[in-house]
């Protein structure tokens, strides 16, 4: 068990994150805004965003694409981006243009191969972006040695490169004259305004947000350590029991759970490893069966073919509502696997259903700032189980 108890293990843990939080985000809220100022203008001349990485890094890469390609931000048109992790030598090689953008997704030491490959693109004028790195037209140094942190604060960058990304977008509008009105949602945006306000202004917005995120990293902290410590007990529990997680979720949820079951199975640390798989990963598995049966079932057929009694169920939803979710969740419960939901809002039907035997609910209403905190409650609840 644990040297201190569970529940002040994870409260210190999660908090842990906010002092290299405020660092890292003071350091690259001007540069990231500068970036997202030059990807904004590539966006414009047709470009598209390239990710990769390796390993639990793909799932980083995942998240950026998903991101750019389906907005959660109502309004905002969805941007071309790939993730091509799963062969991103030939793949860039083949596809990437001048006008284009590649952002290589590594460990906090850096990772070799994925920097020659950015190396190789911005020869022919493709802008690169390090996370991290030090040789790239945006270069980033890792913000933690901690590999958890150093993917959380990362995700959070993301975020807030997408935002800021089209911010400058409608910025570029305004100035065609295309976004009549816009001064009343963007009042920074002023066409008189000099391009390096603007820029200003975006970090500055970078920084709060930064804030945000570690004033609801210390709310769940002091209302969920408690949950989270009883969901590690109990998947512990049944861990010894010879049971295996299966976690599943939608879109970036369905990254997160990956990287859940990624960090399960291939643990740092000297850590004994986790089954663990995520229903949200084969593409094959999940377009088949949302084009034969209905996306509903998409991880409700998994479940029925992967799952024992003793396994855990992990769902990932920032609605709370997502019906192949709650699907998933109901013959979860029937089959008699614990059933465990990281959540956001008010926890959604998933809460009201009690269809979870453990819920983690982020009280938020914000999506991003949601998987950021659920990516921080995961990657604690996965050091939690180490130690149990």
């Amino acid at each position: 068990m644990l040297g201190v108890s569970t529940q002040t293990f994870i409260r210190e843990r999660i908090l842990a994150r906010n002092e290299p939080c405020d660092r890292f985000f003071e350091r690259e809220k001007h540069p990231l805004a500068r970036a997202c100022r030059e990807m904004a203008e590539r966006f414009a001349r047709g470009g598209r965003l390239l990710a990769f990485g390796r390993g639990p890094y793909a799932t980083d890469a995942m998240h950026v694409s998903v991101e750019f390609i389906h907005p959660v931000i109502v309004g905002k048109r969805a941007l071309p981006a790939l993730d091509v992790s799963m062969a991103y030598g030939p793949w860039i090689a083949a596809i990437a243009v001048e006008h284009d953008m590649a952002i290589a997704f590594g460990p906090p030491e850096g990772d070799a191969d994925l920097l020659d490959a950015l190396r190789t693109l911005h020869d022919r004028g493709t802008m690169t972006i390090a996370w991290p790195g030090n040789d790239a037209d945006y270069a980033v140094a890792s913000p933690s040695g901690d590999t958890h942190v150093h993917q959380e604060l990362f995700e959070l960058l993301g975020h807030t490169m997408y935002e800021s990304v089209h911010v400058f977008l409608e910025h570029l509008s305004h100035h065609d004259g295309d976004n009549e009105g816009l001064a009343f949602l963007y009042p920074f945006l002023e066409a008189a305004e000099p391009d390096d306000a603007v820029v200003a202004e975006v970090a500055a917005s970078i920084a709060m947000k930064a804030r945000d995120a570690n004033a609801l990293r210390a709310q769940v902290a002091a209302e969920e350590s408690e949950t989270i410590a009883a969901a590690a007990l109990e998947i512990a529990s049944r861990l010894a029991r010879g049971g295996r997680i299966l976690a599943f979720g939608n879109g970036g949820s369905a990254t997160d759970a990956t990287d859940f079951a990624l960090d399960c199975v291939m643990p740092e640390h000297g850590w004994a490893p986790i089954p663990a798989v995520s229903l949200a990963l084969e593409a094959a598995v999940l377009t088949a069966t949302a084009n034969d049966v209905g996306v509903d079932v998409m991880f409700l057929r998994q479940l029925i073919a992967q799952s024992a009694r003793e396994d855990i169920a992990v769902a990932f939803s920032t609605s709370g509502g997502s019906r192949n979710v709650v699907a998933a969740l109901e013959e979860a419960r029937k089959r008699g696997l614990l059933t465990v939901a990281l959540l956001g809002y008010d926890g959604g039907e998933v809460v009201r259903r009690n269809l979870a035997d453990i819920a983690v609910v982020v009280r938020c209403d914000y999506i991003p700032r949601i998987q950021e905190a659920q990516g921080t409650i995961y990657h604690v609840l996965r050091e939690a189980l180490a130690q149990c």
